[in-house]
């Protein structure tokens, strides 16, 4: 019985199916546009192309990936255009059906970056606080800060909603 070699590129797009929803969802929260959220996710893959690592294990895997695009998605967000750049009106940049879970996903889109990385890896994506501290390379401490401190101001945020 002859066993088929899986190709290169279809190593990829298994990769790529995997991971792509997990990598856009955190390039949303970082970047907070759909568009600049697809080009992040693209552009990890393509390094991972380029840079074609080797991995212990698919753990390993994802949180390199995860990663890259956080790294990508920072200096993103501290170039000049960026910063100048005119927001278009209407621009949707993440919907979903239950008008409850789009004022959470708004309110967290609305937390400082720092505060909404570590509150989206912990909620939406399942991760420890130990592993979101390897991931964006911060002491286990400070992720326990920032999710403190970010819990803190979703509160403020939704009692000053519930008073209106």
């Amino acid at each position: 019985m002859q066993r088929s070699v899986p190709e290169p590129g279809d190593q990829v797009m298994s990769i790529y199916e995997a991971y792509a929803d997990t990598l856009f969802r955190i390039a949303m929260v970082h970047l907070g546009r759909r568009e600049d959220a697809e080009e992040a996710t693209h552009d990890t893959f393509i390094k991972f192309i380029e840079k074609a690592p080797t991995f212990n294990d698919a753990e390993h895997q994802k949180a390199w990936l995860i990663r890259v695009i956080t790294n990508h998605c920072k200096s993103l967000l501290g170039r000049g255009w960026r910063k100048r750049e005119v927001k278009l009106e209407g621009a949707d940049p993440l919907t979903t059906e239950n008008a409850e879970d789009q004022a959470l996903i708004e309110l967290v889109l609305s937390l400082p970056v720092k505060y909404r990385s570590v509150v989206h890896l912990y909620y939406y994506e399942d991760y420890p606080i130990r592993e979101i501290g390897a991931i964006l390379q911060i002491s286990e401490s400070a992720v326990k800060m920032r999710l403190q401190r970010g819990r803190q101001l979703l509160k403020l945020e939704l009692e000053g909603e519930e008073q209106l």
